[in-house]
């Protein structure tokens, strides 16, 4: 089994997170990195006018990424990591899973968040292709130890 890590990370947290999940599956690293970084002021949430606030409100926005998956069909197992942004994941993890075919594999997303729960699966669900095996996602502490997301990893009978 071949496991791919992909995140995206806009301060870093959700990074130290899929850096400590690879350690523990064995899984290669992909950032889902946007074309177009975002900037402190594109991230104000208070700003109705921010570049993450107007991408939210909107279910169409599909920010692009700035690279690829060089050979998705190897991997088996793909975790699918973000912090949670308005109750939700940010509108470029459905750029990046409507960007493969999943069918026959199974993904798992992984949240980080300073208090708010992991919300809005369905809509990542749908973004998937038919035939994409889907376990339910988990919000975790970018400080998680190694053997907390071990417990996590083995609970998921993968």
């Amino acid at each position: 089994m071949k496991t791919l890590v992909a995140y995206f990370s806009a301060s870093g947290q959700t990074a130290k997170l899929a850096k400590t999940l690879a350690g523990v599956t064995g899984g290669d690293l992909f950032e889902i990195a946007p074309e177009t970084a975002y900037t402190a002021a594109d991230l104000n949430w208070m700003d109705k006018k921010s570049r993450s606030t107007i991408e939210m409100k909107d279910p169409k926005s599909r920010p692009a990424i700035a690279g690829k998956v060089a050979d998705m069909a190897q991997y088996d197992t793909v975790f699918v990591g973000f912090p949670i942004w308005w109750y939700q994941a940010p509108r470029i993890i459905e750029t990046f899973l409507e960007s493969y075919d999943f069918s026959g594999k199974t993904v798992i997303p992984f949240a980080t968040s300073g208090g708010s729960g992991m919300g809005g699966e369905d809509v990542l669900r749908s973004a998937c292709s038919k035939g994409t095996k889907w376990l339910p996602g988990k919000r975790l502490s970018s400080r998680e130890s190694m053997a907390s997301v071990q417990k996590w990893v083995e609970s998921l009978g993968l």
